[in-house]
């Protein structure tokens, strides 16, 4: 009778689930819905109260989507269902501490889930970090043979090594997203140099520095960049080489490129006129003489400044949504404004400008007790104001995140 009543429920039928940030349902209520999901497809549990206990109720054998990242589900677990779901081909499990605790304090070191997915699966995406290292990624092979999208975050630790094999493992990759792991000049040329379809490569936070070096060679197909925190030392002449071997970018991001100058706004509307997106963030002096050049990348729908630089005038966001006709979003920061604040634009003068993000820091006192100074100032993030405009109003909000 059980078995008769979960057929006939909408659970049982349901081909895609998505409930990724839904932290008011209980253990109890998730384990019940799970294990009545015998014909999804497509299962998203991240940021869930996801437990081992849950997982293991789940008996479908369909799954070609499965996202657990955020959860607290061991390797075991996912292993059990990755044993029982050989059509899948996205895993997404980043930000579960438990893998790591599962493959050092139970499995004595044995990546037991690679080594099912390296036995089971045939992987077009994957992103990983909590306990996914060098070996992890030796046992994986098997799997990542046609894989499009590598992603490894906080808590994996692939190595220069590793990195070196991800070309010659994964060949048809198209983006590699890495977060906090060891990258070099030769790492990423190695990348650039041998992944021929690679669209998309973002390096944030990671460890060691690249240089110009790493962008020597060519890369047409390159579409999305981001350089965040890994590359201090670039000059406008670095960024001069990479938009002559990285042309055809269409979203770039640089985050802690402190060596850069006014001048590279030229660079960038020269070298990257189809830019749709920019992002620039403590990247030295770029802004120093104002928003110039920069005003010249029209097809431009989301650009970013901050921490580049005080000069910018109180009018940018004025003149951005005059002249770049795409804008849909602009975020800046009063640190940067040189009148100590900015303008907005009336109701009817700002095209398809839908969202304004303005940061507010606070300075912050350091002791320095050995300079001569004494003290100085860093700039701390305090709030965001966000503008939003509808079809009818303009509407205010004021959050302390960082946004």
């Amino acid at each position: 009778m059980e078995m008769a009543d979960n057929t006939n429920s909408l659970a049982y039928k349901l081909q895609i689930l998505h409930i990724g940030g839904c932290k008011g349902i209980n253990e109890t209520s998730l384990l019940e819905l799970i294990s009545q999901t015998q014909r999804v497809r497509s299962l998203c549990l991240r940021e869930t109260q996801l437990v081992d206990n849950s997982l293991y109720k789940f008996s479908g054998s369909s799954l070609e989507m499965l996202d657990v990242s955020d959860t607290k589900v061991s390797c075991h677990a996912v292993g059990q269902v990755v044993r029982g779901n050989p059509l899948l081909k996205c895993l997404i499990a980043r930000g579960c501490r438990h893998l790591l605790l599962e493959e050092n304090d139970i499995l004595g070191n044995s990546p037991v889930l690679y080594y099912e997915l390296g036995k089971s699966c045939n992987l077009e995406e994957i992103s990983l970090g909590w306990g996914f290292s060098f070996f992890s990624l030796e046992a994986l092979r098997p799997a990542i043979r046609m894989l499009r999208t590598f992603i490894v975050g906080l808590g994996g630790s692939l190595g220069e090594d590793g990195l070196k094999l991800v070309p010659t493992f994964c060949p048809w990759l198209e983006t590699l997203i890495l977060y906090f792991q060891v990258v070099s000049d030769s790492v990423v040329r190695n990348i650039l140099e041998t992944l021929k379809n690679l669209q998309v490569l973002s390096l944030c936070y990671c460890f060691g520095e690249i240089s110009s070096l790493s962008f020597q060679s060519s890369a047409p197909r390159l579409r999305k960049l981001k350089l965040e925190r890994v590359s201090t030392q670039m000059t406008d002449d670095d960024l001069l080489i990479l938009s002559r071997n990285c042309m055809n970018l269409t979203e770039l991001s640089l985050v802690g490129c402190k060596r850069l100058n006014s001048e590279s706004q030229d660079t960038i509307s020269n070298g990257w006129p189809g830019l749709i997106s920019l992002h620039l963030e403590d990247c030295g002096e770029v802004t120093a003489q104002g928003v110039t050049s920069l005003m010249n990348c029209q097809a431009l729908e989301d650009l970013l400044l901050r921490h580049n630089g005080l000069g910018i005038d109180r009018n940018v966001i004025i003149r951005a949504a005059s002249k770049m006709p795409l804008l849909r979003k602009v975020a800046v920061d009063v640190c940067d404004a040189k009148d100590g604040d900015f303008d907005l634009p009336d109701f009817s003068d700002r095209n398809f400008l839908r969202i304004v993000k303005i940061a507010r820091c606070n300075l912050k006192r350091r002791t320095l007790g050995s300079t001569k100074s004494g003290t100085c100032t860093t700039p701390v993030h305090a709030e965001t104001l966000i503008l939003t405009w509808d079809s009818r109003k303009l509407s205010r909000t004021v959050v302390k995140e960082r946004l």
